[in-house]
């Protein structure tokens, strides 16, 4: 399994509810698509670089998790078509992988 992280920007114009639910509906992807996530992150609200949909504000989460190689692309097609999701990138963890990959090869020796 690859480790992943995921920027999500969800709308700060809803109500604490709906954001919940659609940080909740991408944890549940995750773990659909057989990721297992090993940190959830804090959704903070943060002042963005440059307007959005009109929005000069917005909520940031980053999700660590570990999944199949194909997970990823499914994961993006469904965050997509969110309404609330202003902003996502999902990048591999290559820092991680190589510190845990660090100890079993230090063992190896």
């Amino acid at each position: 399994m690859s480790k992943y992280e995921l920027a999500l920007v969800v709308s700060a114009n809803v109500d604490e509810e709906v954001r919940n639910a659609t940080v909740q509906q991408v944890k549940d992807l995750i773990t659909k698509f057989g990721g297992r996530i090993t940190d959830e992150g804090t959704l903070e609200k943060k002042k963005l670089a440059y307007d959005i949909q009109k929005m000069k504000e917005a909520f940031y989460i980053f999700i660590k998790f570990e999944a199949e190689t194909t997970a990823p692309q499914e994961i993006e097609s469904r965050i997509r078509i969110m309404d609330n999701v202003l902003r996502f990138l999902i990048v591999k963890d290559e820092i991680a992988e190589a510190a845990a990959a660090a100890p079993a090869a230090e063992q190896q020796q």
